[in-house]
């Protein structure tokens, strides 16, 4: 599943792509996903015109000119590819997992514009859009949803007050979307290492300077995901046919029986699974 990283990179290609263009027809090929698709979504998309596409924790919004909205998820295996009138369809890919190449196969929703059609692709269904007509329900839609790490709401207080004497280890606090939301399994395991944190530790045996570090390192690894152009770990291309790096940046991620890249540490890179999840830490340095 793309975490923040990766869907702030295809927000930014929408955004430099489909930004203050009208939509002139919007085609329904299946409407059972994730939350199935109201029969009048057609109606409500055409003859919008988007303001600016912006991004919240793992969600993508398309912002209307008329204060409506379209929270857009990609859910496992969701894709949108976007196809230009002038150009050979070729890494039409904005997204992160699945073929680079668009497919006619699992093509659900395709929202046309002038010169350019946007196509979500969706092989799994876990994905969704959805129709908001007002701030006010944008807002409720993300009730329960914890704050990103970037903002200002995730300081020190907000993570003592919700950590402190919890029994839950922090790999799975990190992976809590209502504690903080946008980080996925491939970032824990890297925010964790850098903090020097076993994953299995349990928060309410962490210091405040523990706490300090899982802030700071939560900045710093989505920060320099986003500017290596997110994670590229099967096929993603973005809209200008570019792939992700920051996968070469892995410290743990993927390097189980490697040596600890720190050179003070004679650590091994071990591989277990938490909540069924693959993780992955130094079994000397992460205590």
């Amino acid at each position: 599943m793309p975490e923040l990283p990766e869907v702030e990179i295809v927000k930014q290609s929408l955004d430099k792509k489909i930004r203050l263009k009208k939509i002139q027809k919007v085609i329904i090929r299946n409407r059972n996903l994730r939350f199935k698709i109201p029969p009048n979504i057609e109606k409500n998309l055409t003859n919008k015109i988007i303001k600016k596409i912006t991004r919240f924790s793992k969600y993508l919004i398309i912002n209307f000119t008329d204060y409506t909205f379209c929270i857009i998820h990609l859910g496992m295996t969701g894709t949108i590819h976007l196809l230009e009138k002038s150009k050979k369809n070729y890494n039409t890919n904005a997204s992160f997992y699945g073929p680079v190449k668009n497919l006619k196969k699992h093509n659900h929703i395709e929202i046309f514009f002038n010169n350019i059609r946007m196509i979500y692709n969706d092989p799994r269904r876990f994905g969704f859009f959805k129709y908001i007509k007002d701030k006010k329900n944008l807002s409720n839609f993300f009730t329960n949803v914890g704050p990103e790490p970037f903002s200002k709401k995730f300081n020190l207080k907000y993570v003592q007050n919700y950590l402190m004497n919890k029994k839950k280890n922090i790999k799975n606090f990190l992976l809590d979307q209502k504690f903080v939301s946008g980080i996925g399994n491939i970032y824990a395991s890297e925010i964790l290492y850098l903090c020097k944190i076993n994953p299995k530790k349990k928060t309410k045996n962490l210091s405040n300077v523990k706490f300090k570090k899982i802030i700071y390192f939560s900045r710093y690894v989505l920060k320099k995901s986003i500017k290596k152009g997110g994670s590229s770990i099967r096929d993603f291309k973005n809209t200008q046919g570019a792939v992700g790096k920051f996968q070469k940046e892995f410290r743990v991620y993927q390097r189980e029986n490697l040596s600890c890249y720190k050179k003070e540490c004679k650590g091994i890179i071990k591989k277990i699974f938490i909540s069924n999840r693959s993780t992955f830490f130094c079994s000397d340095c992460q205590k």
